[in-house]
């Protein structure tokens, strides 16, 4: 990666992390980086795809870290459905990985939220290696009626990104990143696992 094209980078990340994506143009990231208008457009074309570019290089890691636990449990399992634990666990604790070192990285999903841009966001850069994810809790719970266990990710989905990037409603003492997570694994397994609603048919 070029010396200018990194600049970009990081001066956007830090604009975006402290006023949020829309509040951002590109001029306060060119005199942020030192460089001309020019090389914004050169690099990555527009404001968006210089986004695009920043969560991708925090996503990419996270994504690969998710794909090689999932693959060693379902190695392990041989065939077996993989518990629902486990599989929460490959999923989250990545992220929680990448959080603990990373401050920026849960400022700039934060302000992605907030702001509404989460579901473009996860359309691009998230959902191969979700719907990984989720055919095998799919496997793992075969008798929940589909149209319940897609309500169950959706709630999973919204679960997370308020533990990862939301203030606690009731504040306690401060918990990492990891402490979060393993609440929210406990939690979601329960949920995963109730029972579904009266008139749902089971599914084979």
């Amino acid at each position: 990666m070029t010396d200018t094209k990194e600049k970009i980078l990081e001066a956007a990340e830090r604009l975006f992390a402290e006023q949020g994506y829309a509040a951002t143009s590109l001029r306060q990231i060119i005199a942020g980086a030192g460089v001309n208008l020019a090389a914004v457009h050169y690099h990555f074309g527009s404001k968006e795809r210089l986004l695009d570019e920043l969560v991708a290089r925090k996503a990419d890691p996270v994504n690969q870290a998710r794909i090689a636990m999932l693959n060693c449990l379902e190695t392990k399992a041989a065939g077996a459905p993989v518990p629902v634990e486990d599989i929460l666990r490959a999923f989250l604790v990545p992220a929680a990985d990448t959080a603990s070192v990373d401050p920026m990285f849960v400022r700039i999903m934060g302000r992605i939220h907030a702001e509404g841009l989460l579901p473009s966001i996860v359309q691009k850069h998230f959902q191969p290696t979700g719907q990984r994810f989720f055919a095998a809790l799919r496997r793992t719970l075969p008798g929940l009626p589909e149209p319940e266990f897609r309500w169950r990710v959706h709630f999973m989905i919204g679960a997370m990104s308020h533990t990862m990037c939301g203030t606690p409603v009731f504040p306690s003492a401060p918990e990492d990143f990891h402490s979060r997570m393993e609440r929210l694994v406990r939690f979601l397994s329960a949920g995963f696992r109730a029972p579904a609603p009266n008139g749902e048919e089971m599914s084979e």
